[in-house]
């Protein structure tokens, strides 16, 4: 029985055969160093109390359908939220939860995609993004960020991207996998571009709060009223409660009585009936109140001690350089080619969890084009990521392909 044939051109190597192959060593009795993905609680991050506290508060509420679009409440609460980031026009009938951010990227483009329509996504992304733009009947067009700058989008090769068949442009920011936090003024120009071709545009902004050393996060929605914008934010990361499957869209700079694409999203949130009732009960204290990700992102802060342990220990190894991520939670080294002569970087993960049983994630699984990269999430205890780190440097000490 053979699988639809529009799968076969579609790729999620985050969970794909080389996370399969460290699974069977770990059947058979093998420690994995795994730093493939970004799941806080493994590594003793765990969903803060009052969020945990006020879903259980809310169990027996929490046993029927709710509202399509999700719980009133928690609707308020994302729409506060944007107005307190200086989105004021965004309401409660303007938000829609879901389970996670992933179920409403594939929401929000089947929405919109026709056949044969375009979408501009980065390179690297996110690789859901590019899956989902396939799986909605479209075709990802990748723009360039420019190592070179930090990891900015090139706004120059993002405009010569467009065509008459484009209909929409992703921005992840901060950004998975480079940690880049994209300043005003970039926004603002990839705000023009979808201005001046009529591009409605999808900003994921899962990683919102996770900025290091002064970075800015700039909210988009807060940056242009008059371009039509799918702002998407959960609680996965920031909450640290990916397993909650908690997350949320918000429309705004839609013109007025431009409803079709809306009545579009409400139809597909009809179908799958309504989100997780009782991890909705959780959106609102989260968004509320103290935010204990503040503690965990500041100099002397679990994460940003990590993320400069791991970016010391990486940078140290000879050949291989990586710009220091302002947010997020992960490393996207370079391997210099002129050193390691690598034409297949999903070999090279596999060969490094046969050899060292360290478990990273090859470049070319984030959509960019040359196999002279990898991820690293610097999620794990210090010790880990140096006993990880310095078993890379072992590897490819004497690594050849």
């Amino acid at each position: 029985m053979r699988q639809a044939r529009r799968l076969k051109s579609i790729r999620y190597d985050l969970r794909g055969p080389v996370l399969r192959r460290a699974q069977e060593l770990e059947a058979v009795g093998n420690r994995i160093i795994k730093l493939n993905l970004g799941n806080p609680a493994p590594w003793g991050l765990s969903t803060p109390e009052p969020i945990v506290a006020h879903v259980v508060h809310n169990l027996g509420a929490a046993q029927g359908y709710s509202d399509a679009r999700g719980i009133y409440s928690a609707r308020v609460a994302v729409a506060q939220y944007y107005q307190s980031q200086g989105a004021t026009d965004i309401q409660p009938d303007d938000v829609m939860l879901g389970n996670g951010v992933s179920e409403l990227i594939t929401m929000g483009l089947q929405a919109l995609l026709d056949n044969g329509d375009e979408v501009l996504v980065p390179s690297p992304d996110y690789p859901l993004w590019s899956a989902a733009v396939t799986l909605s009947g479209g075709r990802a067009v990748h723009y360039r960020c420019d190592e070179s700058a930090g990891w900015m989008p090139d706004l120059e090769h993002l405009a010569a991207q467009v065509t008459e068949h484009t209909r929409a442009m992703v921005i992840i920011n901060p950004n998975n996998p480079t940690g880049a936090v994209y300043d005003r003024e970039t926004l603002l120009g990839m705000i023009e571009i979808a201005r001046r071709h009529g591009l409605l545009i999808f900003v994921d902004e899962i990683y919102d709060k996770i900025v290091y050393d002064g970075a800015r996060h700039h909210t988009l929605a807060a940056l242009a009223d008059d371009v039509p914008i799918v702002s998407l934010g959960g609680l996965s990361k920031t909450y640290r409660a990916a397993g909650f499957r908690s997350g949320w869209l918000a429309l705004s700079g839609f013109a007025a009585g431009d409803n079709d694409y809306f009545d579009g999203l409400q139809l597909l949130a009809n179908m799958r009936l309504c989100p997780n009732v009782p991890a909705q009960h959780a959106i609102q204290t989260a968004l509320g109140g103290y935010q204990s990700i503040e503690a965990l992102i500041k100099p002397g802060g679990r994460l940003h001690e990590q993320r400069d342990l791991a970016w010391r220990e990486l940078t140290a190894i000879p050949g291989v350089d990586c710009v220091r991520p302002d947010g997020a939670l992960y490393l996207f080294p370079r391997l210099d080619p002129a050193i390691y002569k690598i034409h297949d970087d999903e070999q090279l993960v596999f060969d490094l969890l046969e050899q060292q049983h360290v478990l990273l994630s090859h470049g070319t699984g984030f959509n960019i084009d040359k196999p002279h990269h990898l991820r690293l999430v610097f999620l794990a205890d210090p010790e880990v990521l140096s006993e990880a780190i310095s078993r890379l440097g072992v590897f490819l000490a004497g690594y050849q392909q």
